[in-house]
């Protein structure tokens, strides 16, 4: 498994796309709940964790996500907003969202072949 993350709009997919020959991307913002075990590369990863969220799916997303996806997927490469940087939310989703999205990635970085963050375009391998 490949994480890549970063800030919003700072080259992240671009990066992804240079780096791996990926053929099949999930978009985490529409893309079916399953698609996740199945695709080669997800963007928006953070969004597809919100979705689950509002589905009310946390427990799932805590306990059984991740254990599934190295099984059934540990070839594929998530590429993620950080989202623990700046104003803390107001609204109680939007920082349960925002902690939980800092949980799954730090496990997913542990069990991670390789993590890079990308700055302004500029990837930085930290794993």
């Amino acid at each position: 498994m490949k994480l890549v993350i970063g800030g919003a709009y700072q080259g992240k997919r671009a990066y992804a796309e240079e780096h791996d020959s990926i053929q099949k991307w999930a978009n985490g913002e529409i893309c079916p709940e399953e698609e996740i075990f199945s695709c080669e590369g997800m963007v928006d990863f953070h969004l597809y964790l919100r979705r689950l969220l509002q589905e009310g799916k946390e427990q799932y997303v805590r306990e059984q996500l991740i254990p599934k996806l190295l099984q059934e997927n540990p070839q594929v490469v998530l590429v993620t907003n950080e989202l623990g940087y700046g104003i803390v939310p107001i609204d109680p989703f939007d920082r349960s969202w925002r902690e939980l999205t800092g949980r799954i990635c730090t496990e997913l970085a542990e069990h991670a072949d390789e993590v890079t963050r990308v700055v302004c375009g500029i990837p930085v391998v930290l794993k």
